[in-house]
């Protein structure tokens, strides 16, 4: 029995990629220990953990304040200065992409987290020269203050990524959350910037409180596969307006979650919460089934079918608009 041969190969960020699952920034993409068993499974790039904006800046602080130390001692009795801990937040980031080169074909793929522009932008570059495919700008914020405005958040925003695409010459993708009131005149505009991909979406982690106490607490929860529903309704929509890629993430935990995400237009999908929860070796579970479907169905190659089922190329397009609210709520039959 011939056995057909199967393309999970994709294009992502200009990147070919030997499949279309991408372990995405987390825990486990931080211990190298893991790098070569998501490789063999079949993930076709990693996300390295996040290089946050206020681990540059405490760095940089911590450096400052241990040099005013010594500002009034004399030169002569320098060894009064503290020993700096070279191993800081940003040092650790760099050699975790450049030991990540080193050990792995895939494309590795730094994040960098920050939400102003500033200093610590120039990171990016550093992340670069560490080795670096591409970097993956992860923006998540709050706006709290009343007299900031819609249109200035994504002023900043765009200011922001234009400052770090200035730094770079690897593609850079942007990593949204989906509270936007028109997100695909913001998804075009990112592109008209010069970004080479969109992440959607970054999951809001909201706080709980800890009834004993009464103290504001974090509390983080796995996703579910119905997480994978919100980037799924927006990419179908965003696969006819922008050209860049578009990557779906959050609630990817079985190869049929992937598989939705391909179908409505994502070039790739990447998970995190299933990995932590099965190991890299799901990566290969996930592969598995996606090529039973495509096989049943005379699928030859990821392209083939990617976006075939995104707003632009199905019969009633409102699916994705308003009339889905209104079926949504008339489907109940209890």
């Amino acid at each position: 029995m011939n056995v057909p041969h199967i393309d999970l190969s994709t294009m992502y960020l200009g990147l070919r990629l030997q499949s279309p699952i991408v372990a995405s920034a987390g825990p486990l993409t931080g211990d190298s220990n893991s790098w070569e068993a998501l490789e063999a499974a079949g993930a076709g790039a990693i996300v390295l953990p996040s290089l946050f904006e206020e681990q540059i800046e405490n760095d940089a602080f911590a450096r400052d304040a241990t040099f005013a130390l010594g500002a009034d001692v004399s030169a002569e009795s320098s060894t009064y200065l503290p020993q700096l801990d070279h191993d800081d937040g940003a040092a650790w980031h760099l050699g975790l992409v450049e030991l990540a080169r080193e050990r792995l074909e895939i494309p590795v793929i730094a994040s960098l987290n920050g939400t102003s522009p500033g200093g610590w932008v120039h990171y990016a570059r550093s992340l670069e020269n560490a080795g670096a495919h591409a970097i993956e700008l992860n923006i998540f914020d709050v706006a709290v203050d009343p007299h900031v405005k819609s249109s200035d958040v994504e002023q900043r925003y765009s200011d922001l990524i234009g400052d770090v695409r200035s730094q770079l010459t690897v593609p850079v993708a942007v990593k949204l959350g989906p509270w936007f009131t028109s997100l695909p005149y913001f998804a075009t505009a990112l592109q008209g910037a010069g970004v080479s991909g969109l992440v959607l979406f970054n999951r809001f982690y909201q706080p709980d409180i800890d009834l004993d106490t009464l103290d504001v607490t974090p509390r983080i929860e796995l996703s579910t596969s119905a997480a994978s529903r919100l980037p799924l309704h927006w990419i179908g929509i965003l696969r006819e307006l922008v050209a860049c890629s578009l990557a779906g993430t959050s609630g990817v935990h079985e190869g049929a979650d992937a598989l939705k995400l391909l179908l409505v237009g994502a070039d790739v999908a990447m998970t995190t919460s299933a990995l932590l929860r099965h190991g890299p070796q799901h990566v290969a579970t996930m592969l598995d089934w996606i090529r039973e479907w495509m096989t049943a169905r005379e699928y030859e190659s990821v392209e083939q079918l990617k976006g075939s089922v995104s707003r632009s190329n199905i019969a009633d397009p409102e699916a994705y608009e308003r009339a889905n609210y209104y079926t949504m709520l008339h489907s109940w039959h209890g």
